[in-house]
């Protein structure tokens, strides 16, 4: 760990974020289980350089934080000390990436432990790695089987797919299949989530099938809409906003627990 002597040293904007980091390890390691120096936090805290390079504003939460944090179960100090990480990254206009606030110890997933269902879901060209890789998470956490990755879907193993997903791309069999390979290989009913079906509620979810899920921008396509037509339809999620369409991740999420529920 660097000393709070090198950190007084670093350049302004570098003391910051170095600070934030340092704040951030401290939460984490108490949420392992490990001991943390308090007499370094203290000292991180208070230090001069660190306060005069940020907002009075700024300053006050982070002399306001010593008392709490000392004096609280640990369970708090994880939440104060995340805070003040947050805090000071405001500080510098930095973002925050999805895997900074997700834990950032997957470790090897044990996919035997999974209750699975006969579900499987179809990728219709979604092109956001992102979206791929938490449809991967979402579908670990409600049973799918098995996910087919369809033409134009960005592939599983993207590197941002991959941080999104946390380990869910290697506990879900999954393959690359055209739409004609699909049609052949799949005997499951099929149904696809977009606009113009049956409302979620009154949808009558299969024990075994499976769903499609279309495009960011433009939905599921003519050839696989018109597999689903001659199958099970489509479902489609009431709206009462002014965008009227949700994230597909977040459809999917919305669906997968209508369809998790209707088999229990």
């Amino acid at each position: 760990m660097i000393t709070i002597k090198k950190l007084s040293g670093l350049k302004e904007r570098t003391r910051i974020r170095k600070s934030a980091y340092l704040f951030k390890e401290f939460s984490r390691s108490l949420l392992r289980g490990e001991e943390i120096d308090l007499g370094y936090v203290r000292a991180l805290i208070n230090l001069p350089e660190l306060l005069q390079s940020i907002s009075s504003d700024a300053q006050e939460t982070l002399r306001n934080s010593e008392g709490r944090i000392l004096s609280s179960d640990e369970r708090t100090q994880i939440v104060l000390l995340d805070d003040l990480y947050y805090l000071l990254l405001a500080e510098i206009g930095a973002s925050v990436a999805d895997w900074d606030i997700l834990d950032d110890e997957t470790g090897t997933l044990d996919a035997s432990s999974r209750l699975t269902f006969p579900l499987s879901v179809y990728l219709d060209r979604l092109r956001s790695p992102f979206n791929v890789g938490s449809v991967f998470r979402t579908a670990d956490s409600f049973g799918v089987d098995r996910i087919y990755i369809g033409e134009g879907t960005t592939p599983p193993e993207h590197p941002r797919a991959i941080r999104t997903a946390r380990g869910c791309d290697s506990t879900i069999d999954w393959e690359n299949i055209t739409p004609s390979r699909m049609t052949e290989k799949n005997s499951n009913p099929i149904f696809a989530l977009e606009l113009g079906g049956t409302p979620i509620g009154d949808f009558p979810f299969p024990a075994r099938g499976t769903v499609i899920i279309g495009s960011e921008e433009l939905g599921v396509s003519p050839e696989m809409l018109s597999l689903a037509d001659r199958s099970l339809g489509r479902v489609s999620i009431p709206l009462a906003g002014t965008k009227g369409s949700l994230n597909v991740s977040v459809a999917f999420g919305i669906l997968m627990q209508h369809w998790f529920s209707a088999l229990q």
